[in-house]
């Protein structure tokens, strides 16, 4: 019986399949997984080194008006104007305060912040390892991409969607609510063979969604973000502490020119 199989057309093409849907579920993991990376990462070089750049294009543009102020000449008033275009405009009240209080008043954050009081440091984000294996699981066990009808690829979408939003909040407790949840869900009918035609057309869907991610996975790998979290890939947050020491030194570096500037003390 499993000669008759083996030598059946569509049996090779059956593995090819399969093997392709297996390799692109794997990948698709991977670039997941880059991805929220990325977005953690990208979150916390945001929370923790934004003001240092605030700073620096504040001291930038103060360094330009000075020295437009000192020689009058119209390039250095037009390097100026430049300048300060590029700082960010002071936000308002409402703007500079959301997210900072409660019915209670100001955050406790907030209030440290006001204060010169150190600041919590952001939430770290980034799932753990357990997370990271209950989300791999789920993604083999319900991916859309093994649904053989579109009622099943409706189901395992809307239920995917799930687990992905809970492995980018790094909810682990979430995570297993969904693995006995997918466990204790209905059974998926037995694979059949299809012809030839479905198969060959199921092969070139699988090349094409591969060649979408590879295009993804490349654009992550380019941006600013992506390039800097490879640097450090098993410690990121070392990687941001080395960016703010370099910063704080461009900092006091341009202070000391604005004072020189000024014949002053920098602001």
């Amino acid at each position: 019986m499993e000669a008759d199989t083996e030598a059946r057309p569509e049996a090779r093409l059956e593995r090819a399949v399969r093997a392709a849907e297996q390799a692109l579920i794997e990948f698709e993991i991977a670039v997941e997984t880059f991805r929220v990376e990325v977005d953690n990462f990208s979150r916390l070089h945001h929370q923790k080194l934004g003001p240092m750049y605030s700073r620096l294009d504040e001291l930038d543009a103060q360094i330009a008006e000075a020295r437009a102020a000192r020689t009058g000449d119209p390039e250095d008033l037009r390097k100026a104007d430049e300048a300060r275009a590029r700082v960010m405009p002071m936000p308002g009240v409402e703007e500079l305060f959301h997210g900072w209080m409660d019915s209670e008043g100001l955050f406790p954050e907030a209030v440290a912040m006001l204060t010169d009081q150190p600041v919590r440091p952001p939430q770290r984000v980034r799932p753990s390892d357990e997370a990271r294996k209950l989300y791999r699981e789920l993604a083999r066990k319900a991916h859309p991409d093994l649904a053989q009808d579109e009622d099943e690829r409706k189901r395992r979408d809307e239920f995917i969607t799930r687990v992905n939003a809970a492995y980018a909040r790094g909810d682990e407790a979430l995570l297993r609510e969904l693995s006995a949840e997918w466990a204790a869900g209905p059974v998926p009918e037995e694979w059949k063979p299809s012809r030839s035609e479905e198969l060959y057309a199921r092969l070139e869907w699988l090349s094409q969604r591969k060649e979408m991610l590879t295009f993804f996975a490349r654009e992550l790998e380019e941006s600013a973000i992506g390039a800097m979290l490879k640097l450090a890939p098993e410690d990121p947050d070392r990687l941001l502490e080395e960016i703010a020491e370099q910063l704080l030194t461009q900092v006091g570096e341009r202070e000391t020119e604005l004072a020189e500037l000024t014949g002053g003390d920098a602001p």
